[in-house]
């Protein structure tokens, strides 16, 4: 996959009142497939999270897991961010 398909997966705390959350950009599915892997991913990671603007977001730092299993399923997934 060339770079424009790549997912990007970053945590991030601003204007969160502290609370950090994962988010994944650039996945390359309708609103439809969003909301069906942010459904697994979690349920993988145990946590809360929603589907904005084309962004998932789960709450809490779960970089690791979700490029783990966003690999797995076939993704470029790379840790964007610091």
């Amino acid at each position: 996959m060339s770079a424009a398909h790549r997912v990007r997966v970053k945590r991030e705390v601003a204007g969160r009142r502290g609370k950090g959350v994962t988010t994944i950009y650039d996945v390359p599915l309708d609103d439809a497939g969003l909301r069906d892997l942010a459904g697994r991913l979690k349920k993988r990671c145990g946590v809360g999270g929603s589907v904005k603007n084309g962004v998932i977001e789960l709450q809490g730092d779960h970089r690791d897991v979700v490029v783990e299993v966003l690999r797995s399923e076939g993704y470029d997934a790379v840790l964007a961010g610091g």
